[in-house]
């Protein structure tokens, strides 16, 4: 069924009144009808099964039929700290990110990113990187919207990262995969964690000290150096399948 994700707002006893830009998108899109079944999400992890009950020109009814938890999050927040990369690297990393369960995406401007953003160019770019993971949840079933965050320093990084119960750091010069196993292990039993990917070229030695000095696990990913947009996906898969019950 056909997800859209709704405000506490647009909900009202047994019915619900979607608005704006999915209201093209029903009727002119995906051409549904009075009748068919959606599923609207309160972005709460909690679905709403129902079926399409008028369809006008600015607003689509629908009348709840079935409540439930949506039942796609994983039980540990996911919060991954991404240095920035070039070009459109960043989109690709938010839609990926988004479908293997990231609760919340922090971009990083680090001492070896080439890309820099002033601050309206800043926020412009936040909206479509929220744009793109509107689109990766809807896609996926999420039952909430990952909240990509607009670019912060290093520093600011590791100041929100001191919020979370665990973070880890794949860093390309650690070894011990055994060790990176047991890290791995400890960090699925935890309810919140962070994990930091450095961009092209990789962390700075001392952005690394300073991670591990603040409590953070550096750990390894193998003997192949990662580029920076298959890094943390294959930290987050590596999660995904652990967590997963």
């Amino acid at each position: 069924m056909y997800r859209f994700y709704i405000s506490e707002d647009q909900l009202r006893e047994n019915e619900i009144a979607i608005e704006g830009g999915d209201v093209n998108h029903i009727r002119n899109v995906l051409r549904l009808e009075p009748g068919d079944w959606v599923v609207a999400c309160d972005g709460k992890n909690r679905d709403y099964v129902c079926r399409i009950q008028e369809i006008d020109k600015d607003v689509v009814l629908l009348h709840v039929e079935k409540v439930q938890p949506t039942g796609t999050e994983l039980p540990v927040r996911i919060t991954l700290f991404q240095g920035i990369p070039k070009k459109d690297k960043m989109e690709f990393i938010i839609q990926k990110s988004v479908e293997l369960g990231v609760y919340e995406i922090v971009p990083v401007m680090m001492k070896r990113c080439v890309v820099k953003l002033d601050e309206k160019k800043a926020k412009r770019t936040q909206e479509r990187w929220q744009d793109i993971a509107e689109a990766a949840a809807k896609q996926c079933d999420r039952g909430i919207i990952p909240v990509v965050h607009e670019p912060v320093t290093m520093e600011e990084a590791i100041d929100m990262a001191r919020e979370l119960d665990y973070n880890m750091i794949p860093y390309e010069l650690q070894d011990g995969i055994d060790q990176s196993r047991e890290i791995v292990a400890h960090a699925c039993t935890r309810e919140s964690v962070g994990i930091f990917i450095g961009p092209e070229g990789g962390f700075e030695a001392d952005e690394v000290e300073q991670a591990v000095a603040c409590g953070m696990e550096a750990m390894t990913l193998g003997k192949r150096i990662l580029r920076t947009e298959t890094a943390g996906m294959a930290l987050l898969s590596i999660l995904m399948f652990q967590m997963q019950t």
